[in-house]
């Protein structure tokens, strides 16, 4: 019930956001979005605006902020994306009805949309290249499995898959989840907590919308059918996570069926598992510092429309299991490598086209504009174009997308790609309601209307100067929303028009501060005569927009197959430019459980040296899960900053672009499918979770010895440095162990541990590996060259002395470990006892002096590497310095 003296206005905000607790209401004021109370303190902090009063509701002062209308986008997406709902509250009639219903009537306001970040379909809130999905989580009875669904309302895409949670985490982190929804009642469980972290922003519902008999139905009735059972066999899980998504969608949309395509059931024995963990690690998709540049993704996309763009994310992010499609997309991508012609011609047409699927998406959900329409239109006849290109014998993957380009040649698309071309004007503006979309000569009624229209206008002119003959005064006509038409004095003038003789002629209308204003009996006729004209203008243009939206709608499965399709093309043709610009070669795939890579590249690190004019030092990989001829495990020693981290991330990106159908950077690659990936490499704590450094790297190690199994692969890098050097020793040791014995899977296995080298000649399929380094005159030189057998030490103290470090400090760290090493080939390991640790302090910084050249000598010495004819050239150079 409404308080006392609450205005009309402030009921009808207040009645709207009682429906909305949950979102920022942006509630429509003329040219404003206005925000009250509470959500106007929100929104000023998070846009950084200003924040007033106007007014009082229950004795209290009325917050209030605003933003333009017209530029409203903007202020909308940073709030999205510092995870706020927003509830956009729309004017549903003008001013001009609602005074129809009386003089004090209110315009009528409506929610008419309500954004939130995983149900984005405005093209200035997206991201062009990057999905945005919307999800929900339903468990199984027994809460040991559950089913995820998704939809990206943008595109139409709508899928479920049931898996064990751990899987279905590591799906959840490759589907750029904007929002998850799930039942408030399973917020409690672990599982569900963790894939949460995973979707950003949670959105729990109530139980009873997890009813997966009700889902069934909601979904029946929504895609017009009396079963699913043609859409698939789909358990009560994942009709409840559908049902889930639906429904949030339909709320979303106040009101508005959900435009998306029949739900796809998809199985998660055809994806490769890449943890999440494993996604940061291996920068896929997004650097370690959170920007698309530096990862994976940028460095190999060519593509050129954002379709495109959007389907090599998800080829990268999800690598399949499936032999014979990563040979249809490969065999695609050896086509166009050899067919360079078109290839560049597909490519040139290709820049020009728009977003189908999202255009087509707005559309049906009513959000559409005439942009929209004429993108369209210019996706069909470019696409048509790039159709009739291709010659008919071509790779599968190429006559599959080819043949839903033929579409195009159909009447029905034919002539409605045609008639939306030759209808919307080149440079359309972004909303229908404006009108002047609809392009001149397209309709004959329109044309009459407007050529009405614009006479008016000319009889305007003439009447203007007709007013100042017989006003004998410079007066104007001016036109507004709430006037008309008027005639315009100043203040001194319309004295005179208000009196004898000219008031019989010149009727007052308004006085304002600084003009006066009058109309006449034929500015009235005429005033009419043009907003008749206007408006029935507008009505005919907004008729020819229903007829091509509905007959948009009906043709919209097949304009969805023609854009899938120009992405599928967009996808190979950036792929066969990528791998001829980095000199890219086909990888062989089998069923067997081999990697053997000959001259691998990295193609994030090697894009940036290549931009400097450096060359990237190339390095083999041979690992063989079935232990005959090259170890399946392998552990690499060398200094810090040799590459060994690269080292492993390169073949781990090499597997990942192999099985995601893509040309790799080496010049040989013949590997057996690998069924997950699992990197443990970087170091990081995670404070938020109580979790230092090493409970972290812990955990993850955790996760790879009890996941991984023989068709996996692994990357591991530098396992217990976290604690002290036995204990971190003793567990690399297990961890490789295990690696070896339990897990028996392809691995790599980064370490300082020197000790660990032996491991070599116990395990039969473990082998050693090292980076090569050289010392040249007192400094260390990287190689970045992968050779067999170990390294013989890890020149620690030499990369600290190349990361700046003090020279006293380099030279006592020298000293200390030259005491060690004899100690320990002395067989005394206690002897850091003896090392006068404090007794031998260096002096202040500022008095440190710098070692004579005796003395550097000296301590540059190896005696274990001299011969003995060194050794005494040595000891000859020596007396030459005293």
């Amino acid at each position: 019930m409404t308080a006392p003296g609450t205005t009309p206005v402030m009921a009808q905000y207040l009645a709207a956001k009682e429906q909305h607790r949950d979102a920022l209401l942006f509630f429509r004021m003329g040219d404003f979005y206005e925000l009250f109370f509470e959500d106007a303190k929100t929104a000023a902090g998070a846009l950084d605006i200003a924040l007033t009063k106007r007014g009082q509701h229950l004795g209290e002062d009325i917050s209030m902020a605003g933003v333009p209308a017209h530029s409203a986008d903007a202020y909308i997406a940073k709030l999205v994306r510092k995870g706020f709902k927003i509830a956009i509250c729309d004017q549903t009639e003008d001013a001009a009805e609602a005074r129809k219903r009386g003089s004090k009537s209110v315009v009528r306001r409506d929610v008419v949309r309500i954004i939130t970040p995983g149900t984005l379909t405005e093209e200035a809130l997206l991201d062009p290249r990057h999905a945005s999905r919307l999800a929900a989580l339903a468990f199984t009875a027994g809460g040991l499995e559950a089913a995820l669904a998704w939809a990206d309302v943008s595109t139409g895409e709508f899928a479920v898959m049931e898996a064990p949670i751990q899987r279905l985490i590591d799906e959840a982190s490759a589907l750029s989840i904007g929002e998850l929804v799930i039942v408030d009642s399973d917020l409690d469980k672990a599982s569900a907590k963790a894939i949460a972290a995973v979707s950003g922003s949670v959105t729990p519902r109530p139980a009873k919308s997890a009813d997966a008999k009700a889902a069934a139905r909601t979904l029946e009735l929504g895609f017009g059918v009396q079963t699913l059972d043609g859409f698939g066999a789909f358990g009560k899980a994942e009709l409840t996570a559908l049902g889930l998504v639906y429904d949030y969608i339909s709320l979303t949309q106040a009101g508005l069926a959900p435009r998306l395509t029949p739900p796809k059931r998809v199985e998660t024995s055809g994806i490769m598992a890449i943890d999440a963990t494993t996604r940061v690690s291996l920068e896929l998709d997004r650097s370690q510092r959170g920007t698309r540049e530096g990862s994976l993704l940028a460095a190999i996309d060519r593509t050129r429309t954002a379709a495109g763009g959007r389907m090599l994310a998800e080829r990268i992010g999800r690598p399949l299991l499936d032999l014979g499609v990563i040979k249809d997309r490969l065999n695609a991508i050896e086509y166009l490598i050899g067919a360079s012609d078109q290839r560049c011609e597909v490519r040139d047409t290709l820049s020009q086209i728009p977003d189908v699927s999202r255009a087509l998406s707005r559309l049906e959900l009513g959000r559409g504009g005439p942009r929209d329409l004429r993108a369209l239109a210019i996706a069909l006849i470019e696409g048509d174009q790039i159709s009739a290109r291709l010659p008919l014998d071509l790779p599968v993957e190429l006559a599959v997308a080819q043949k839903h380009l033929g579409l195009i040649h159909q009447p029905a698309l034919a002539a409605l790609a045609h008639r939306l071309i030759a209808m919307i004007v080149p440079e359309p503006g972004l909303l229908t309601r404006d009108g002047g979309f609809v392009a001149t000569g397209f309709d004959p009624v329109l044309d009459e209307i407007r050529l009405l229209s614009t006479n008016a206008r000319q009889v305007v002119a003439n009447l203007q100067a007709e007013v100042c003959e017989q006003a004998g005064l410079p007066l104007k006509i001016r036109n507004n929303a709430v006037l008309g038409f008027f005639i315009e004095a100043t203040p001194k003038q319309g004295e005179a028009l208000m009196c004898p003789p000219l008031n019989a002629l010149f009727i007052h209308r308004q006085t304002t501060a600084s003009a006066i204003r009058f109309t006449n009996q034929r500015l009235m006729e005429l005033d009419g005569q043009i907003a008749r004209a206007s408006e029935r203008a507008l009505a005919r243009e907004l008729e020819l927009w229903n007829e091509a939206l509905a007959e948009v709608v009906r043709q919209s499965s097949a304009l969805r197959a023609a854009g899938d399709a120009l992405a599928t093309l967009d996808v190979a043709a950036g792929l066969a430019e990528w791998a001829v610009e980095t000199d890219a070669t086909r990888p062989l795939l089998d069923d067997g459980l081999g990697f053997d890579v000959r001259g691998g590249r990295h193609p994030v690190v090697e894009a940036v040296l290549r931009k400097s004019g450096e060359v990237f030092t190339s390095n083999a990989c041979h690992l063989d899960g079935a232990g005959s001829t090259a170890p399946r495990l392998t552990l690499i020693t060398g200094p810090n900053m040799a590459g060994k981290s690269t080292y492993l991330r390169q073949n781990a990106l090499l597997a990942i672009l192999a099985q995601a159908g893509s040309y790799v950077p080496a010049e040989a690659l013949n590997m057996g499918l690998v069924d997950r990936i699992f990197s443990r490499v970087g170091a990081s704590d995670d404070l938020s979770k109580g979790r230092s450094t090493f409970m972290v790297e812990m955990v993850e190690t955790a996760t790879i010895l009890n996941r991984a199994g023989p068709r996996a692969f692994v990357i591991l890098d530098e396992i217990g440095r976290g604690t002290s050097t036995y204990d971190g020793l003793a567990i690399a040791w297990a961890v490789a162990e295990h690696l070896h014995d339990s897990n028996q899977c392809r691995a790599l296995f980064a370490t300082h541990y020197h000790e660990l080298t032996a491991l070599a000649e116990r395990l039969p399929a473990c082998g050693n590996a090292s980076l090569r380094a050289k010392e040249w005159k007192g400094d260390l030189v990287f190689l970045h060259e992968v050779v067999e057998g170990a390294a013989d030490r890890s020149y620690g103290v030499q990369v600290a002395k190349l990361a700046g470090l003090p020279s006293s400090a380099v030279a006592r760290a020298k000293s200390v470990l030259n005491r060690l090493e004899k100690a320990q080939n002395n067989g005394r390991p206690g002897a850091l006892d003896d090392l006068p640790l404090f007794a031998a302090t260096n002096p202040a910084p500022e008095t440190v002096a710098t070692p004579s050249t005796l003395e550097q000598a000296l301590l540059d010495l190896d005696p274990d590497q001299l011969t003995p004819r060194e050794a005494l050239d040595f000891v000859y150079a020596l007396k030459k310095m005293l």
